[in-house]
């Protein structure tokens, strides 16, 4: 358990190799006060040029949890353990892992392989657990519309902490219990919510005599990335949701809920 000293930190997931989103994320973060950063894992997928997220981590003293992306890529196994259930998500799952592996040097593979499945932290006297997907499981979807508050009481119970953050789902939210617990899902910052807005989001976590999250809209140089891409011969799917930040894969996971937000 780290102890921390600091006022103000910042949480985000899923980079997604969207090197010019956590460039933009480390100064945006520090312009608002911002003490330290933590990253909820999946550094690699959808984007191009993953070692160029690498030196950005390490140059800003990033703490990383490890993703189920990161298990994959820091292993070498053959896809991303993303938990999809549908062969259209698969299929655009697989380009994405293939394209990444190929493109990862073995320095940040082993970079990856090495980093924690959680992180604890106190902050301001409460007892944070960041993880990926969920404290149980990392490639766990909590989304917002199927999470039951029952489901979180004993998440709490079991885990023992006042505040969880997760990520992988690339949707954020968060819920505020009645025993003084929070749940937050962050975001990512790799690819937009699918909800027409090229932004992507953090988190920003504030202790002042309590703590306080609030969700951060990033923006980016989206042109460039689509653009960098579009030269790796990504599938313009991709290219597509960056440019106009509707989803146009990893549609079928999405509970009906959520899904009838977006335009596909």
């Amino acid at each position: 358990m780290q102890k921390l000293a600091y006022k103000k930190i910042a949480v985000f997931g899923g980079v997604y190799n969207n090197y010019l989103a956590l460039e933009a994320l480390v100064k945006d973060a520090k312009n608002r006060g911002v003490e330290k950063l933590y990253c909820l894992g999946d550094l690699g997928a959808f984007g191009p040029n993953p070692d160029k997220v690498f030196p950005i981590l390490l140059e800003n003293n990033i703490e990383v949890v490890q993703g189920n992306y990161d298990n994959s890529i820091g292993n070498d196994l053959s896809d991303c353990q993303c938990g999809y259930t549908d062969p259209q998500d698969n299929y655009f799952a697989q380009i994405s892992y293939d394209y990444t592996f190929a493109n990862t040097s073995a320095e940040f593979k082993s970079y990856q392989k090495r980093l924690p499945k959680k992180i604890r932290i106190e902050l301001g006297g409460k007892q944070v657990l960041l993880c990926h997907g969920s404290p149980r499981q990392t490639n766990e979807f909590l989304w917002e519309s199927a999470t039951p508050n029952h489901f979180l009481e004993k998440l709490f119970q079991n885990h023992e902490s006042d505040i969880i953050l997760t990520t992988h789902t690339g949707i954020h939210w968060q819920r505020q219990l009645s025993d003084d617990k929070l749940f937050a899902n962050i975001g990512v910052i790799g690819r937009p919510e699918n909800d027409g807005e090229t932004h992507v989001w953090y988190a920003l976590l504030t202790e002042n005599g309590n703590i306080g999250i609030e969700f951060i809209p990033l923006e980016y140089d989206s042109k460039n990335l689509a653009s960098e891409m579009k030269e790796e011969n990504l599938p313009q799917e991709f290219i597509d949701t960056v440019l106009t930040g509707w989803w146009t894969t990893c549609l079928e996971i999405l509970p009906v809920k959520e899904r009838v937000r977006g335009k596909y």
